[in-house]
């Protein structure tokens, strides 16, 4: 009777500890066993590979910002170590994909690249206690894993509101946490023009300067009267991208065109189809600053409200040559192979007015200002093209014809980029209803936002892959992302309040096999995920729906 009292208690003891393993993005495969490892300030970092040095790195400082110490870096394997292993080939896995193992002796993680051994030391973050401790006490198993999609993104949009590029690398690093690896840079708008262009310096002389922003939500309660000020330096810009690079991040830097462009606008008019007209802004949501340089003769603003404007580029010779020499100096920052150029909200009530925009539809034989869009877009996909880069833009692009090699986002919902698979185009979904973490969390939303409803069960159901596509349509479609636009986040507190614990979500979504996902699992999982929140001295949502 006391042997199976005993078994018993053992058993239990051993189940227990094996529903403490929580692992955000949920693995492939995790087996549990007995027994543990303690990892304590005496614990050994092997590293032979030169290629796993930023993953020793990032672990290091992990250990050391969370739990107040490094682990020596050493050449050869010894007892009490953490081992990372890359470029052991592992069956039946992506390039990818990775081995985890732990027991009492240590960890081995084995990446079939050194992305991959990343991602293993991700997971080995997960298996952490979420209390500060010198002796770091981690379950024993056997984890094999590898990502579900090709492209697992977050875009940040810096334009509305300025981020300072502590935050910006903040930002980078909650991705890479839940095993991202793309970061999407939202960095001009209407409200903003967020990045160093040498050769066009009022770019950011005059268009990173917004005079005021409306107060409350839209349409607003008259201008807060406090001006929205930054930009990145191109120091700044090679800084993050190769912090996000030490990461296994790619930063894919968006220009937008040709709507979306008040803030340049305001910088150089003649990019304008009228640059002799003011700029619109309604007089109980214009600054006391704006009103004056108004009256004193200036003619065009960067927008200070939010929304849709019609001022928008003119198809001219100057305007491209305007944006083929800002993507040059772009295309040198970033290695990225991908370069987005927006192509969403583009009014065309400028074009139907512009005599020149309706002589150039005749000319070139175009339909309409749909079809002009698609001339603008697609002459500027050759120019990409022709630097050795591949054109994203939002699913308008589609409008008037596609861009030969063009990748479609999705955002107004997933027509657009079934539309585009079906095209054999490829596809990053990104429809509003489901990723878009500027919306509400809960019905009885206590903050600002733009409205709409996308509560965690929401974003953890999205299925990237559309039912209306069958297997061989399927394949274009390389992943999703979660997009993060600020018109109501105006410091980072915000901006983690709105991702968190959303963003954890998400990253299971694009990483885990369906089959892996489990809502009620995940609901256990993410309560462990907001202690982890608490350790990064994150902000998060907190509140019940």
């Amino acid at each position: 009777m006391i042997r199976s009292f005993m078994l018993t208690f053992l058993l239990c003891g051993a189940l227990s500890f094996a529903q403490e393993v929580k692992i955000i993005p949920q693995p492939v495969q995790v087996i549990t066993n007995t027994g543990n490892f303690v990892i304590n300030s005496q614990t050994k970092l092997v590293v032979a590979n030169n290629d796993d040095k930023a993953t020793a790195a990032f672990l290091n400082k992990y250990l050391a910002d969370y739990y107040g110490f490094e682990l020596p870096i050493v050449k050869k394997l010894t007892k009490n170590s953490i081992e990372f292993k890359s470029l052991n080939t592992i069956g039946g896995l992506k390039s990818e994909g990775y081995s985890l193992k732990s027991d009492n002796k240590g960890v081995v993680i084995s990446g079939n690249s050194p992305i991959g051994t990343f991602y293993g030391m991700q997971t080995l973050i997960q298996l952490l206690p979420v209390e500060k401790s010198n002796n770091l006490k981690i379950a024993s198993v056997d984890v094999k894993d590898e990502p579900r999609f090709a492209y697992r993104g977050a875009m940040l949009d810096v334009g509305r509101h300025f981020f300072p590029v502590s935050f910006v690398k903040k930002y980078i690093d909650y991705l890479a946490l839940h095993k991202m690896n793309y970061f999407h840079w939202h960095l001009t708008e209407d409200q903003g023009w967020r990045i160093e262009i040498k050769k066009y310096p009022k770019l950011t002389e005059v268009g990173s300067n917004r005079n005021g922003s409306i107060v409350g939500r839209y349409p607003g309660k008259g201008s807060d009267n406090t001006p929205e000020t930054g930009f990145y330096t191109q120091e700044e810009v090679k800084d993050i991208v190769k912090y996000a690079s030490d990461r296994f991040i790619t930063v894919i830097p968006e220009i937008e065109m040709p709507g979306h462009s008040s803030a340049a606008i305001a910088a150089y008019p003649m990019l304008s189809c009228f640059p002799n007209e003011k700029t619109a802004i309604p007089d109980n949501m214009i600054s006391e600053k704006s009103k004056q340089e108004l009256a004193n003769g200036r003619v065009k603003l960067v927008q200070e409200t939010w929304g849709v404007f019609t001022d928008v580029y003119a198809p001219t010779e100057y305007t491209f040559n305007f944006l083929e020499d800002v993507l040059d100096e772009v295309m040198a920052l970033f290695p990225s192979k991908y370069i987005h150029v927006g192509g969403d909200e583009s009014p065309k009530d400028a074009w139907k007015r512009s005599e020149f925009c309706q002589q150039l539809i005749k000319e070139k034989g175009l339909k309409d200002e749909h079809g002009l869009q698609s001339y603008f877009i697609q002459r500027m996909e050759k120019y990409i093209n022709k630097n050795g880069r591949t054109l994203i833009g939002w699913d308008e692009i589609l409008e008037g014809g596609l861009a030969p090699n063009a990748i479609v986002m999705s955002w107004r919902g997933e027509a657009g980029g079934i539309a585009a698979a079906k095209e054999n185009h490829q596809v990053i979904m990104t429809p509003g209803s489901h990723v878009y973490l500027d919306h509400s969390q809960t019905k009885n939303e206590k903050e600002v936002t733009i409205g709409g409803f996308t509560n965690l069960e929401k974003i953890y159901g999205y299925e990237p892959i559309p039912k209306e596509l069958n297997e061989e349509q399927a394949k274009y479609v390389l992943g999703a992302q979660g997009n993060v636009w600020t018109e109501y986040m105006p410091n980072p507190a915000k901006v983690e309040y709105m991702i968190f614990p959303r963003l954890s979500a998400l990253s299971e979504v694009l990483w885990s096999p369906k089959e892996n996902k489990n809502w009620s699992d995940f609901q256990t999982k993410i309560e462990i995920m907001k202690k982890r929140y608490g350790i990064w001295g994150a902000n998060y949502f907190k509140e019940t729906e």
